[in-house]
């Protein structure tokens, strides 16, 4: 079970960041901008992604920055924050509980995806 939690702390540490830029450019775009949660979520996650990619490929995988892997990162993280943002057009559900909602299943689902599918070939 170690192999698996390797990792945890720093993806974790560079995620608190990465939920702080996200939220701030949501809020911005969503309530001063007025433009839709799919798509504020969505922007914000490219925005805070793209900073926690590269922390994270450095810092946590050890692993040199690809176009390929950003790519692939973006594309499966960013259809779960159009569809969380989604969600929260359609159920009319306050910003707070979509970006929370999205912040959470990043978290788990971001660190699966980029251990197991993005940086899999860093692994010894």
């Amino acid at each position: 079970m170690r192999p698996f939690w390797k990792g945890i702390s720093r993806y974790t540490a560079i995620g608190v960041v990465n939920t702080l830029i996200h939220w701030l450019v949501f809020f911005l775009l969503s309530l001063v901008a007025g433009i839709s949660q799919a798509l504020s979520n969505l922007a914000a996650f490219c925005v805070a992604a793209s900073f926690s990619f590269c922390m994270n490929a450095r810092y946590t995988f050890a692993a040199k920055v690809s176009v390929g892997g950003y790519l692939l990162f973006l594309g499966g993280m960013g259809v779960l924050s159009l569809g969380v943002g989604h969600a929260g057009d359609v159920w009319q559900l306050p910003g707070l509980l979509t970006v929370v909602a999205f912040s959470a299943l990043s978290l788990v689902c971001g660190f699966l995806f980029a251990k197991y599918l993005v940086f899999r070939e860093c692994e010894p």
